[in-house]
């Protein structure tokens, strides 16, 4: 129903000076999106106040709703050409007042879990890339064709939204780091499990892939008012760096049902991780933390183990943040299992001593389009500590004992026409449920790995054995010899003649 608007939009945004990547694309339908979405959330909110008798107070002053400035309408309901403003008059009126009138909820609301909050943090973060009024007037006319009333609605443009995201990560550069496959994402959720009234966390966001996902899966089935009240307000947690993708986290989340995201616009790695609480852990832990990226000094000094790679800090801080018995699935890159430097190896024998790493999901390479690197998924359960030994109590039967691998292998070079889907992930989720062995899964016990190392390297003795190489002067006699049968063959062709 709505498909061709996007569509339209994206034409706007393309012929649109001040945009120029998909980037921009996604960032300019958001802050649109979401003005429109308030728009139609306070209407809601006003009529089930008027059928109750009681009065409501709207967010936005008069001037700066939607209905005043991007789609006035006249008393029939129609689009009033005449009122509405254009070209450099609505650049001014974005630039100008409504910015800046929008900021200004930051410091207005009363706590961060408010959406009085997010509207104030959402425009100190972002900036309008329109430099055309007439453009943003073409877009403003697309946006108001969208209704946020029902599920329904809802549900297709939080699908369509989702796509927006999907080709601003496969669009290269560095909106890639704002996606995970969502296949990979439902694989990893499937494997966790999590139940309501657990929390959920995911201290790297992004575009909330993990959470909207989650919330989908908990979702399912018939939910008491209560049962959804908890789900929406006290379950799913985040915390977002980049600003653009704590635009984009939000509103994926709300497009998704959850009128005020629990997402927080902070450096996760800028909190130290002794300081953290029983209050501040988590049930469950999903995640596809950054890679590659190289810390400050000051930012390191926050962990006991020191590196600047910011995955493997990420790590620390999901290990500390996980609850005693909590599960987690995180995404890192395959070389974790095998670096020889100390840290890596420090990190190894911290998660295999204090968590029970009981699954390693071995990924091909192209499961995330245009990365150009290897991954696996690490599955762990948090390990009880004893207090009193000042241990963690792996003699009590818990610690990593046997890991279970998994080599995902789909059959097929992956890529953006090609990419990763449900189906490659079912045998993995089948199998993973009795941690069965099979060509593609086996264990390996930890008393098989080099107590020096710690070095956990995918290598699939299940695999079947490929042929050897042949010897080179092997195949060079078996030319000459073919050679020689084929000039016997023509000379006895010939003498047929």
């Amino acid at each position: 129903m709505f498909e061709q608007t996007f569509r339209n939009i994206d034409d706007v945004l393309w012929k649109e000076a001040g945009c120029t990547t998909e980037l921009d694309y996604t960032e300019q339908t958001s802050w649109l999106l979401f003005l429109k979405y308030l728009d139609d959330l306070e209407y809601e909110r006003a009529i089930e106040a008027q059928l109750v008798g009681k009065p409501y107070d709207f967010l936005l002053e008069e001037p700066y709703r939607w209905s005043a400035w991007a789609a006035p309408k006249t008393a029939d309901g129609q689009f009033d050409h005449d009122n509405a403003l254009v070209g450099p008059d609505l650049i001014e009126f974005v630039n100008g007042k409504l910015f800046p009138y929008l900021q200004g909820f930051k410091q207005r609301a009363s706590s961060p879990n408010t959406i009085e909050y997010k509207i104030g943090e959402i425009f100190g973060e972002i900036k309008n890339k329109f430099q055309s009024g007439y453009s943003l007037r073409d877009a403003l006319e697309y946006i108001d064709e969208l209704r946020f009333g029902s599920q329904a609605e809802k549900h297709e443009l939080s699908h369509l939204y989702e796509a927006k995201i999907k080709n601003m990560g496969n669009a290269g550069r560095n909106g890639g780091e704002y996606y995970t496959p969502r296949p990979l994402i439902r694989a990893m959720i499937q494997v966790v499990k999590p139940r309501l009234g657990e929390t959920i966390y995911d201290g790297a966001c992004g575009s909330a892939g993990f959470l909207c996902e989650a919330y989908d899966y908990l979702r399912q089935g018939q939910l008491t008012t209560q049962q959804l009240e908890v789900l929406q307000t006290q379950t799913l947690f985040g915390k977002e760096k980049k600003s653009l993708a704590y635009v984009i986290s939000i509103m994926n989340m709300i497009l998704h049902g959850i009128d005020a995201p629990n997402i927080i616009h902070t450096n996760t790695l800028a909190e130290n991780i002794s300081d953290v609480q029983d209050k501040n852990r988590f049930d469950v832990i999903l995640a596809n933390p950054p890679f590659g990226g190289k810390e400050r000094k000051e930012v390191q000094q926050n962990f006991p183990i020191k590196t600047g790679e910011t995955a493997f800090l990420f790590l620390q801080h999901f290990i500390k943040l996980l609850k005693q018995g909590g599960r987690a699935a995180i995404v890192i890159k395959n070389t974790f299992l095998s670096n020889s430097d100390n840290a890596s190896r420090s990190l190894r024998q911290e998660l295999l001593s204090s968590c029970n790493l009981h699954t390693v999901l071995d990924c091909p390479g192209g499961t995330f389009i245009g990365a150009g690197v290897k991954t696996v998924v690490l599955f762990f359960e948090k390990v009880p500590f004893d207090s009193a030994q000042g241990a963690f109590d792996s003699a009590q039967g818990t610690g990593t004992k046997k890991i279970w691998y998994y080599q995902l292998d789909p059959g097929r070079n992956m890529g953006k026409t090609n990419p990763l889907n449900d189906d490659d992930l079912k045998e993995f989720v089948e199998l993973q449920a009795t941690f069965a062995e099979t060509e593609k899964s086996w264990f390996v016990d930890l008393e098989d790995v080099d107590p020096e190392t710690f070095d956990l390297s995918v290598k699939n003795p299940n695999a079947p054995e490929e042929a050897p190489l042949r010897d080179p002067q092997e195949i060079m006699d078996e030319i000459a010899a073919l050679d020689r049968e084929s000039a016997e063959i023509l000379a006895g062709i010939g003498g047929l003649l």
